[in-house]
């Protein structure tokens, strides 16, 4: 508590320092202390035209705190001092009005506004001054838009006027009765350069078409004519019909002496064009989008040269590759109630296996966390390794598909295999998987899909404590299902789905599996055997049967270059049916972590008000088939590399059905929204580029596990060695 204050103090003395930057600004001079902009039209959104500001004022953190000239402001005159030079190179210098910025600014709005098609439009600058402060005021005075009353086409060449079918006014991107705008104007241009550039006319360009404008007096109607002028090859050439291109051949060339190292089925697989037809833009992106793709290639030039004397084309492929073969490391760690914990990963990759690109990753993960308090068993902290193989190829390999849809698709097929080892006091466990799936995707509507045609767990139990088979699964006063089941041998063959749609302020997944559908059509018509509770085994081992359904979207509100809000909202819900009365360990829901409610360590919170009294199987305990998880998190640049975070979170996992050894754990309709956790804390951020380290510090604000008062409401009564955790990871949490 004595940090927080005094970080409180030293944020107060900044703030307080902000409010003196007045040394620095000459006489006569004003510090810009705020930029607003304002129309006087109802309903137009001035903040449309915010960009067009040149000069802005000092940055903000949070949008709220002048910290960075608050500690510009700290430094003395003498430059020649250290500590002077250190505060204002990580500070921010007082942004001083500029009448000649002002000025340009006035100019750049208005002519916004007539490219909107306000023409008679107006801007004005209103300057407040408070001692050596100035607030600019822009004020926007749009009046009365224009509108397109009448089109017309003139083409003066009759073989494009045939392609774009001008008659077909439902093609046309221009429509009579809207607002005309600058911007409508150039959109119709590149919607017809795109058409006629996509049927062999390599040469065109949109400076070919302009456009004439007539308007009525007393009226705010425009009569457009559309002029697509004819082809001069020069300044001296005559004017004759726009030529038409062909492919005549295409060739591929490395940069270096190391050569391709592709086969020439793969190069010409990823090539969209073809010898003797049209050449097409669209076939020229298609072609750059899917050698980006492959991972061997570092970069792509594609060179068009023109066959003399003819409207041939001979297309140069220039491909510069990739190193075949790099490693990378990748550490992460938590301090859950005062236990420390790691993980690392070492991978190395091969982005050129068979000379088709094909991209082999082999992974090796470690993994330890100290563990206390556990008596009667051997003094053992919680080890974990494994090893993931991955085999990709830069296409769908499945039978039946048409050559022309997988060169259309930007897909790629994956084999993986892994091996897991987990030693705990309590148990040794081992995970075996093997999948095979698809991944592919469309730029142009922003979507990647997953489709995991298998994917098969063994999950075997090599050993497990004299101590925790006596407590937990042999005695007949402590019958726990769930423990039970997650510490017996067993089978998961699943398949599963999964869409993500992504832009650049939206992200949304969704992903739905299900798993045993398969084998239990199977064991009752080959009638397999069954343990003595009735499940259904294969090769005397039962397998998982479940169906399973996450929802995740996440939303990002930039309001300037540095600062920004991300909202972000998660549910889960997984049911065991058939021959499972438990999920697996492996598929059940868990909260608290990094990257879920940040008051609580991971496996820390619920099911609903579950609260856990024995660590030795609490890990277990709480979990849960179903999971909500609610985020809010302010982001902002800070300096240099540093960012900050200002976040609340809320969530809670919960059972489907009524397990005695979790008491409160079930999700009821009226009572699931009492039994929401919320945390709130501070962030930090050291962003490289690359990837970002994060540290986040939370604190419990509202705890469902206890219903008195004071320990429930946690705001109002906090207690730093229960309620605060802090948590370091990579990337960021959403």
């Amino acid at each position: 508590m004595k940090f927080i204050k005094s970080y409180t103090c030293f944020l107060l003395v900044l703030l307080l320092t902000a409010c003196s930057a007045s040394k620095f600004i000459p006489d006569e001079q004003y510090l810009l202390e705020k930029v607003e902009i304002r129309s006087d039209k109802k309903g137009f959104d001035a903040a449309l035209l915010e960009p067009y500001i040149r000069q802005k004022a000092n940055s903000k953190w949070f949008s709220l705190f002048k910290i960075p000239l608050g500690t510009y402001a700290l430094s003395g005159r003498d430059t020649t001092r250290w500590i002077n030079r250190t505060l204002q190179k990580i500070g921010e210098e007082p942004v001083i009005f500029d009448t000649l910025q002002s000025a340009l600014t006035l100019n750049d709005l208005h002519t916004a506004l007539q490219n909107m098609g306000y023409m008679h439009s107006s801007v004005d600058l209103e300057k407040k001054i408070k001692g050596k402060k100035l607030t600019a005021i822009y004020t926007l005075h749009p009046g009365e838009p224009y509108y397109i009353h009448s089109i017309k086409y003139d083409i003066q060449d009759k073989n494009i006027e045939r392609i774009l079918q001008i008659d077909n006014r439902l093609e046309a991107g221009l429509k009579p009765g809207s607002q005309f705008t600058v911007d409508k104007l150039d959109a119709e241009r590149s919607r017809i350069t795109a058409i006629l550039m996509d049927d062999g006319y390599y040469k065109f360009h949109k400076d070919y078409i302009y456009y004439s404008a007539d308007t009525a007096q007393n009226s705010h109607d425009i009569n457009l004519t559309l002029h697509l002028a004819q082809y001069r090859a020069n300044e001296t050439s005559s004017l004759r019909d726009h030529p038409q291109y062909r492919i005549r051949r295409v060739r591929y060339r490395g940069n270096d002496s190391k050569g391709l190292h592709l086969r020439n089925s793969v190069l010409e697989y990823n090539t969209a064009f073809s010898e003797g037809r049209a050449f097409r833009s669209s076939d020229l992106q298609r072609t750059y989008n899917n050698f980006g793709r492959l991972g061997a290639v570092r970069y792509t030039n594609i060179n068009f040269l023109e066959v003399p004397d003819s409207n041939m084309l001979d297309c140069d492929i220039l491909l510069s590759m990739n190193k075949p073969s790099t490693i990378s490391f990748q550490p992460e760690g938590t301090n859950t109630a005062g236990d420390l914990g790691a993980a690392a990963s070492l991978t190395y990759t091969n982005r050129n296996i068979f000379h088709g690109s094909e991209l082999l990753s082999i992974e090796l993960r470690g993994a330890f966390e100290a563990i206390t308090g556990l008596e009667g068993y051997a003094d053992q902290d919680y080890q974990e390794y494994g090893i993931e193989t991955k085999l990709s190829f830069p296409r769908f390999v499945a039978p039946f598909l048409s050559k022309g849809f997988r060169r259309r698709s930007q897909a790629a097929s994956e084999l993986s295999l892994s091996w897991n080892l987990q030693n705990r006091p309590e148990f040794h466990r081992r995970v075996f998987s093997a999948a095979w799936r698809y991944r592919w995707s469309n730029s142009r509507r922003h979507t990647a899909y997953r489709f995991d045609l298998l994917d098969l767990n063994y999950v075997y139990m090599p050993w497990i404590s004299e101590t925790f088979k006596h407590d937990y699964l042999d005695s007949v006063s402590n019958r726990n299902a769930i423990l039970r089941y997650n510490y017996e041998d067993l089978f998961i063959i699943k398949v599963g789905f999964g869409l993500t749609y992504s832009d650049s302020k939206n992200v949304f997944r969704a992903n739905v599996e299900t798993a045993g559908n398969l084998l239990g059509g199977l064991a009752h018509m080959v009638r397999f055997r069954k343990k003595e509770n009735g499940q259904y085994t294969l090769f005397n081992i039962a397998y998982a049967q479940y169906v399973k359904l996450d929802l995740d979207y996440t939303r990002l509100l930039q309001f300037d270059s540095r600062n920004s809000l991300a909202m972000h909202a998660g549910i889960g819900i997984a049911y065991p049916y058939g021959n499972s009365d438990v999920l697996p360990f492996e598929k059940r829901y868990f909260s608290g972590g990094a990257n879920s409610v940040r008051g609580w360590g991971v496996r820390e919170l619920g099911p609903g008000t579950f609260r856990g009294t024995d660590g030795r199987i609490d890990f277990i305990n709480q979990t849960g088939d179903m999971k909500l998880d609610l985020n809010l998190e302010y982001r902002t640049f800070l300096f240099w590399k540093f960012n900050g975070a200002v976040f609340v979170d809320a969530g809670n996992i919960w059972t489907l059905r009524n397990y005695e050894e979790q008491p409160g754990g079930q999700f009821k309709l009226d009572e699931f929204y009492k039994q929401i956790a919320v945390a709130y804390g501070l962030g930090l951020r050291l962003n490289f580029g690359y990837f970002i380290l994060r540290f986040d510090a939370g604190m419990k604000a509202i705890n469902p596990a206890y219903e008195s008062s004071r320990e429930h409401y946690a705001i109002f009564h906090p207690k730093f060695n229960r309620d605060f955790s802090f948590h370091f990871a990579v990337g960021l949490p959403f």
